[in-house]
């Protein structure tokens, strides 16, 4: 009997706390919608991520520039340590023989130990900057209108040794002997 009571109590209180639930008053709207309309609708549409703000586009280019300034700078910063070596540059070219060899083998030394990461555009401009004086002049404005027609077969510092080796450079014995008639 005691247990009929319990039951009988039980479903009393059941049934009073679901016409409790049912009359109050509904439980408080959530907060407010802090996302933006644009937000909303991009939630609704199913997309994953909102479209960046222009701010925050601004912020990524600026940060890609950042870092590629930085790397600029160390690169720079490498470059100098490597430049602390002092190397010779060459004598002015006047286009004597006697000059090819050790004009070449001083450019050459100094475009390994100073610029050798230049473009080699770079490095047959400075080369060429030494070409002076006497026929090398009339030599190195051909030289560098064909450069710019992109008519030359010169494309690297070496090519231009060559050049310069096969233009100037020791001739062979039998020239040698016409040249001193």
């Amino acid at each position: 009997m005691l247990s009929v009571r319990r039951s009988l109590k039980k479903k009393t209180l059941d049934q009073e706390s679901s016409e409790y639930e049912s009359s109050s008053p509904s439980p408080s709207p959530p907060p407010p919608n802090t996302m933006s309309q644009q937000q909303q609708q991009q939630q609704q549409q199913g997309e994953a991520s909102p479209a960046p703000t222009p701010r925050q586009t601004r912020e990524k280019q600026l940060l890609a520039m950042i870092a590629t300034l930085q790397q600029q700078v160390n690169t720079m910063l490498l470059q100098q340590q490597g430049s602390r070596v002092e190397v010779a540059r060459p004598q002015i070219f006047s286009g004597k023989i006697e000059e090819v060899s050790a004009f070449i083998n001083v450019a050459r030394i100094y475009i390994r130990m100073k610029i050798m990461e230049e473009a080699a555009t770079t490095q047959v401009a400075w080369v060429l900057s030494y070409v002076q004086r006497g026929i090398t002049e009339a030599w190195k404005d051909n030289l560098l209108d064909e450069l710019a027609k992109g008519e030359s077969e010169v494309e690297s510092a070496e090519q231009l040794f060559t050049k310069i080796r096969n233009d100037f450079g020791e001739t062979s014995e039998e020239e040698r002997k016409i040249e001193q008639l």
